[in-house]
């Protein structure tokens, strides 16, 4: 049976329960393998019970403990009901990864008031409604850890100015909880992902897939696109005792290519070599033309 090459010690996360949001694909999907692999119990969340019933089936397989519960994170009786449940049936809620989101590439002047309402709500209500009810129903006596998800938005988000935005406050509200939230042993952390080879690759459409895509990668000072590995060993880290003195950071896993200026040219070159300890990992269709 193959398992997952992580990087920690095979108990780091054992006794603990951590919450994953938006466990069914991508990075949520690769960061729930990893936990479990290092012991923990892991809870996936998401609105499609099929996609979580298929992460669930996997982690099974490899030997990891894991629950599904179908939640909405813009949904505010919703969140509260799946804390309340964890806490329930767990008795305790050590970590939680935000990571659910999602968006949809359109320059500003076209976004609809209803289309940008949409992505807020999905990318900064719904980690504000699962921050606070992780805080409140159990965090705030106990300590924990929480980690939320942002995007390379720190130069502007063109075409994804929506996304961008609230990416932005996510960001802001990591930082202020790290401060309000540290009297309580809460540690509140961000990673932000550049260009990661993931599933949420084949949800682009259009002229982005067909021209943006394929130019990514030359783009970034390391001449690559990230693997999902990758940002699910810092999410790791980051709810780890390692990162005991560790809040209120947005780790960048960007290959620096948030960094430089366009007057900077990138040289070729073909020296750097990526990690992928997801024994499952899944290569999007979009990557898989010409093969």
């Amino acid at each position: 049976m193959m398992q997952y090459n992580s990087l920690f010690k095979p108990d780091a996360f054992a006794d603990k329960v951590i919450l994953v949001t938006g466990g069914g694909s991508g990075i949520g999907r690769c960061t729930a393998h990893e936990l479990a692999a290092l012991g923990a119990q892991v809870v996936i969340t998401g609105r499609k019970a099929e996609k979580l019933a298929s992460v669930e089936d996997e982690i099974i397989q490899d030997g990891g403990l894991v629950r599904t519960m179908v939640c909405d994170i813009r949904n505010e009786d919703q969140v509260k009901d799946t804390i309340a449940t964890v806490l329930k049936e767990y008795g305790r809620l050590d970590g939680l990864v935000n990571n659910a989101g999602g968006q949809f590439p359109s320059p500003l002047a076209s976004i609809s008031t209803n289309g940008f309402d949409a992505v807020i709500r999905n990318n900064l209500h719904g980690t504000f409604l699962m921050m606070r009810e992780a805080y409140n129903q159990w965090m705030k006596d106990h300590g924990g850890s929480i980690v939320n998800m942002t995007a390379d938005m720190h130069g502007g988000m063109p075409n994804m100015g929506h996304s961008g935005a609230a990416r932005a406050g996510v960001d802001n509200l990591t930082k202020t909880a790290a401060v309000e939230w540290g009297v309580s042993g809460v540690r509140v952390n961000a990673v932000s992902p550049g260009w990661i080879i993931s599933s949420g690759m084949d949800t682009y459409r259009g002229d982005f897939a067909k021209f943006i895509i394929p130019k990514l990668a030359s783009n970034v000072p390391l001449k690559r696109m990230g693997t999902e590995s990758e940002v699910s060993s810092v999410i790791c880290f980051l709810l780890s005792e390692a990162a005991a003195y560790v809040s209120g950071m947005t780790i960048r896993i960007d290959g620096a290519s948030s960094l430089g200026t366009r007057i900077y040219d990138l040289a070729d070159h073909e020296n750097s070599e990526p990690y992928n300890g997801f024994h499952r990992a899944y290569l999007p269709d979009i990557f898989k033309k010409g093969e």
